[in-house]
């Protein structure tokens, strides 16, 4: 049987409420938090190795590039915690109506930028 519905293949024309960009954000953090481990995996083994990998990494973590990994980082983690705690909330039976539910999504992304501002002047 097949179905004549409308496909819109054009993504953006929709409009997600805040607690949509809210969830999304949170799975997309997730996976940058993954992949960003391979780094803080390959950062730790190699200071552990040898005092000269040590220097390497300390060097490499003072430049743009490990300043810019680190910050990224933080954040993504920072956004995946306050984003969880939101998450843990609305398993408990609170902020699962519409309008708390964006609130509570604009005060989690609000939160986290701020956090993220914070993080990025403290690591700079």
């Amino acid at each position: 049987m097949k179905k004549q519905r409308p496909v819109n293949l054009d993504l953006t024309t929709i409009k997600l409420p805040s607690a949509g960009k809210a969830s999304i954000l949170h799975r997309v953090t997730g996976v940058a938090m993954f992949f960003a481990m391979l780094f803080v995996i390959w950062a730790w083994a190699t200071s552990l190795h040898s005092e000269d990998g040590f220097n390497q990494v300390v060097q490499l973590m003072q430049g743009f590039f490990g300043k810019f990994i680190a910050i990224g980082t933080l954040s993504a983690l920072t956004y995946h915690i306050l984003g969880g705690l939101r998450h843990l909330v609305m398993d408990m039976g609170y902020w699962e109506e519409l309008e708390s539910g964006n609130t509570s999504a604009n005060v989690t992304i609000g939160l986290w930028i701020v956090l993220t501002i914070v993080i990025g002047v403290v690591l700079w």
